[in-house]
């Protein structure tokens, strides 16, 4: 983001922090000063012995140390803070830029004998340290350093799925998993696991499950309650992922789970029954995946939906001049996995919907249904397939989370 200021307003700027120095420079010497008076009052009157003749009176005029131990350990990790450390004087200034000049902020101590930065470092940057601090005799040490930071060979973004925006309007649906999804794999998984947060209100038994060496998933032991309040966090901001992978930045994302949308499919009597919080509301002929390409059972979450999609059979591998190729725009489609599976609008198998499956996998169902079903279900909300004759759905596959029990989900897999 760009800065543009007015030449007033940044002499201001000078002039507030010229001010803010002096006072720092007034807390310090009233400091010293106090410091003085008391080592001075130890020899004085009032019972106190006086320094024999020729003896030296305490050591005032020592130059004042300056201490920053990253300059002296190798690179630094940038989620590590600079420290700036002067145990026997006071710090009166400090400043740290980067190659481009750019400050970095930070706060003295109570005591103004530490200083420590508070913007995020960058990694792979060389930092310079320029520090002063005062003796007791207030005579001035300056002191100026180099501190470099790690030089990561990889970092790794943890993106939230799916984006927050994408549904801050609708909410999500009972059946949606949490899920930070890494830009690399991750090899530590178990130490990364430990930052990684989760926060259920109300609070419903929940546990992590990485689904593969990018994907890890948080999901409750059964569906989400209605009206639950999901908050999750990745605090991985320079935390070793292992294999030369760092995490690039902390992440965070706050859902809301909507009303209670299942819709179950049954394979044996091609109806799907619509369940709005656990009352039937609906129930419409449809056509499952025949028996050469069986839908698979198990639950599915809706992970997106769309008006209009172009549907390409040589996606799953049947390609032009094959039997069975197709090509079309179909309406009106959710997906329900990533294998190709969608409950969308099928106006060519009206016929067969309710009596037969003739599909290539999806769920057919007639323009009016496919409508109405599109108006009321979204993202997270959830599809029970049964008597397809097909595989359960693979917990890669999108959303398979909930083909995995929850005794073995709970267990977790962040070791294997």
């Amino acid at each position: 983001m760009s800065r543009v200021g007015a030449v007033h307003a940044r002499v201001r700027d000078r002039g507030g922090e010229d001010v803010r120095r002096r006072r720092s420079l007034l807390v310090v010497s009233a400091v010293l000063t106090a410091i003085v008076v008391l080592v001075g009052g130890c020899g004085g009157s009032g019972g106190g012995t006086s320094a024999a003749p020729g003896s030296k009176g305490p050591e005032i005029t020592a130059p004042a140390a300056i201490d920053v131990p990253a300059a002296d350990h190798g690179p630094l990790n940038p989620a590590t803070p600079i420290v700036v450390n002067s145990a026997d004087g006071m710090l009166t200034k400090v400043t740290v830029t980067d190659g481009d000049g750019k400050a970095v902020t930070g706060d003295f101590g109570a005591d103004h004998r530490s200083w420590t930065s508070k913007d995020p470092l960058n990694f792979g940057t060389t930092y310079r340290v320029d520090a002063q601090a005062v003796n007791l005799a207030q005579v001035a040490t300056d002191k100026t350093v180099t501190v470099a930071t790690i030089d990561a060979g990889h970092k790794a973004y943890a993106n939230v799925v799916p984006a927050p925006d994408l549904v801050a309007q609708t909410g999500i649906g009972v059946g949606q998993p949490m899920v930070f999804q890494f830009t690399q794999p991750v090899a530590n998984k178990a130490e990364v696991q430990k930052h990684l947060k989760v926060t259920v209100t109300p609070p419903q038994p929940g546990a992590w499950y990485w689904v593969d060496d990018k994907d890890v998933h948080y999901r409750a032991a059964q569906y989400w309650q209605p009206g639950t309040k999901i908050h999750i966090e990745a605090d991985v901001f320079g935390l070793d992922l292992g294999d030369g992978v760092f995490g690039a930045e902390n992440n965070s994302a706050d859902y809301t789970v909507h009303d209670a949308w299942i819709a179950q499919a049954d394979g044996n009597t091609e109806q799907l029954t619509i369940l709005h919080n656990g009352a039937q509301v609906n129930q419409m002929p449809m056509s499952l995946g025949s028996p050469g390409f069986p839908s698979h059972e198990g639950p599915h979450v809706i992970s997106e939906k769309s008006p209009s999609i172009i549907m390409d059979s040589c996606s799953y591998g049947v390609c032009a001049g094959q039997p069975g190729y197709y090509r079309e725009k179909v309406d009106l489609d959710e997906r329900i996995s990533n294998d190709g599976e969608f409950v969308h609008s099928a106006p060519w198998s009206v016929g067969q919907q309710g009596a037969s499956n003739v599909s290539h996998g999806c769920v057919n169902l007639s323009p009016d249904n496919a409508q109405w079903f599109f108006d009321h279900f979204g993202v997270g909300d959830v599809v029970e397939i049964t008597n397809s004759g097909g595989q359960p759905l693979p917990v890669w596959d999108t959303y398979g989370d909930w083909e995995v029990p929850w005794n073995v989900w709970q267990a977790g897999n962040a070791n294997s």
